[in-house]
């Protein structure tokens, strides 16, 4: 019994020498584990409550297990104590159910806080609409003043080369897009989250903020960055094949540099509008719309317009393609419905639309012939 005895508490040792060797190795690597800190005050609300609900877990669990220890050594069969024979103890019951209630209430006042802090969205300086498609966000600057003129879709721009491990990946792997929405430092900005399609989740860690982005609603946050920089997020709702592929990258400018660059976006995107009336030549026409296809179609119908069959339909000679002209621009103002062809009429803009079908019409061994204008694509959504 003694050698027994002398083994268990050399295996116990052992166990403990071991934990101890884990946390001291582990500590260097704590922040990689545990929550981020973040740039924001509410981050760090959320953070501060993180740890404050871990700590008492934690002392909690120690309290709990070294009593459990403690009375299973001290109270073993070989020392001849026997156990109780009590059922029930009127004392005990009503500890055990007064002492977590405090507990839970404890908890309950900081983390009911911090939460009406993180939707406490009124008393914004500036809205942002966050649209989500699959799979890429657009986002709309709501700005009466100028019409909400001003929105742009965010996609993914990691090289496929890196994708399918052609090439060393770098640290932002799969985290970088061709347009950075840009906020400024020190303002409130609202956000409006919703989506077009399916449901996605708009997600930046450093901000510590996240809300669901569905069809038919709009879900509300906000957030203060006191520093310029650039912090990075993704969509955290399994959307599709490509949820991975629908990174967020927010570049957070300061006052004046976001002001100047603000005002100079809306004018660009004013004079470029205004163009939409212009007549485009072939050469402009296939140039843009190699790069349109190339961002929105090429992931589908494959960069030789093969396509995927059944499931994405080829454009090279494609009933489609080489078909009447309206009847192709109307396919992908509309889309599809019930069909993985979604409906480009809006996250395309007139000059997009009329360049990417007639590069469709003019590539890929299709020489219709036709032109496709700006004017075209607005005359057929609004009917005429």
């Amino acid at each position: 019994m003694n050698n027994q005895l002398c083994k268990i508490k050399h295996k116990l040792w052992r166990t403990m020498v071991g934990m101890a060797s884990l946390l001291l190795s582990g500590a260097a690597a704590a922040d990689e584990l545990n929550l981020r800190v973040g740039v924001t005050d509410i981050s760090r609300q959320v953070y501060d409550l993180h740890m404050t609900i871990f700590l008492i877990c934690v002392a909690i669990g120690v309290l709990v297990f070294g009593v459990l220890f403690w009375s299973v050594f001290n109270h073993r069969k070989s020392k001849g104590v026997e156990a109780a024979t009590f059922h029930e103890s009127t004392r005990l019951e009503l500890a055990w159910t007064i002492v977590p209630t405090l507990i839970l209430i404890v908890m309950a006042v900081p983390a009911t806080q911090v939460l009406v802090a993180m939707y406490d969205t009124g008393g914004e300086d500036m809205s942002i609409e966050v649209r989500g498609y699959q799979w890429k966000w657009q986002y709309k600057y709501l700005d009466e003043d100028y019409n909400n003129t001003l929105s742009f879709f965010s996609v993914m721009s990691t090289p496929r080369e890196e994708i399918y491990n052609q090439s060393v990946k770098d640290d932002n792997y799969l985290l970088q897009v061709d347009e950075h929405l840009r906020i400024p430092t020190n303002r409130k900005v609202r956000f409006l989250i919703t989506a077009e399609d399916v449901i996605h989740a708009w997600w930046v860690p450093d901000f510590g903020i996240k809300r669901d982005a569905v069809p038919g609603m709009l879900n509300e946050l906000w957030t203060i960055v006191e520093e310029p920089g650039i912090y990075r997020g993704q969509c955290t709702e399994l959307c599709g094949k490509d949820h991975g592929f629908m990174p967020i990258v927010v570049e957070v400018l300061p006052e004046a540099e976001f002001d100047a660059w603000y005002a100079s976006q809306v004018s660009s995107e004013l004079v470029r509008q205004e163009s939409f009336g212009e007549t485009l030549t072939h050469e402009e026409l296939m140039a843009q719309g190699e790069t349109v296809y190339g961002t929105y179609c090429s992931s589908c119908h494959m960069a030789n317009g093969e396509g995927v069959a059944p499931v994405f339909p080829a454009i090279a000679g494609s009933a489609v393609a080489v078909g009447p002209r309206d009847d192709h621009l109307k396919l992908v103002i509309n889309g599809v419905p019930g069909t993985a062809m979604q409906a480009f009429g809006r996250q395309l803009d007139p000059a997009q639309l009329a360049s990417v079908v007639h590069y469709q019409r003019h590539a890929f061994g299709n020489d219709v012939g036709d032109m496709s204008q700006p004017q075209d694509v607005i005359n057929l959504s609004n009917g005429q």
